[in-house]
């Protein structure tokens, strides 16, 4: 073998070597980042903000409505000091809870109900309606009792009209629709009339039913955005609509100028981790234009 082939032959290994190990440092790196970004998604939440021009309501004048949805018990750091707080700077002029302020696995209520005290400090307009795991717990009646005695208004298959600024808002609440509790025609008809109608369901899944009614704006959660998804695709999967959902995250426009709004929630539930769909709540600004 001349010198020439046994330099080429060590040049080649030399090279299959460091293609090697280049495969190897960034497979590692490329676990060590999704675990990071796994760790930061669930345990680390954002506020979306989510902006809805009308012709409604006067021009220039706006509301805000900060929506919690999904929480499954979520604790974040510090007995959720952070969380309040952030709710607390944002100083919204309502705060709706879309269900599933629990898990069907939560036992005890310790961590929700000091979530909703916190929540009445800051602003008593806190409004609720019941999400499918509510539903599946036995501590139902207790949790539903606990936020009537703390001031939180529960609307399921009910409405409230109040009056923000010069700009008159009914909030019409339907229980879970996936556990079959929703009623929509009982919800309406103690409904007044008011500039703006924003129906809160825990599930988007209610939609096709509103084409013909006086409602804006839907807020849901439910999907969880999938709780995992990736890029080019989204959700991969969310209960009630199955794989690749068309309403898991975000805004959509429907007919007539109405909106459905499909928050990914704070909590997780089943698998507990999130990925590509930070933790979040979302603050929804009304316009007139």
């Amino acid at each position: 073998m001349t010198l020439s082939k046994l330099i080429t032959d060590r040049d080649g290994d030399v090279e299959m070597k460091k293609g090697k190990q280049f495969i190897i440092i960034s497979s590692i790196l490329a676990v060590v980042s999704t675990v990071i970004k796994i760790y930061h998604d669930t345990n680390f939440f954002k506020v979306q903000p989510v902006h809805i021009q009308t012709k409604k309501i006067p021009k220039g004048s706006s509301f805000s409505i900060l929506q919690l949805s999904d929480i499954h018990n979520k604790v974040f750091i510090n007995n959720n000091e952070m969380f309040i707080n952030k709710v607390s700077k944002i100083n919204a002029d309502v705060i709706v809870l879309t269900g599933d302020l629990i898990d069907r696995k939560t036992k005890e209520l310790v961590h929700v109900f000091h979530l909703v005290e916190k929540l009445i400090a800051i602003n008593p307009r806190v409004y609720f309606v019941s999400g499918n795991h509510e539903w599946d717990n036995p501590k139902r009646e207790e949790l539903f009792n606990g936020l009537r005695n703390r001031g939180v208004i529960l609307l399921d298959n009910k409405s409230r009209t109040i009056t923000l600024a010069n700009t008159r808002l009914t909030l019409i609440g339907v229980a879970d629709f996936t556990t079959q509790h929703a009623d929509l025609d009982l919800a309406m008809q103690s409904r007044e009339q008011a500039d703006y109608t924003v129906l809160l369901s825990h599930a988007p899944d209610i939609s096709w039913m509103l084409a013909d009614t006086p409602i804006d704006v839907t807020l849901s959660g439910h999907t969880h955005g999938g709780q995992i998804r990736f890029p080019f695709i989204g959700g991969i999967v969310a209960p009630g609509q199955g794989y690749f959902p068309k309403l898991d995250k975000g805004l959509y426009p429907m007919k007539n100028g109405k909106y459905v709004y499909v928050d990914s929630g704070v909590g997780t539930t089943w698998f507990p981790i999130r990925f590509l769909n930070q933790s979040q709540m979302s603050l929804i600004k009304i316009t007139g234009e």
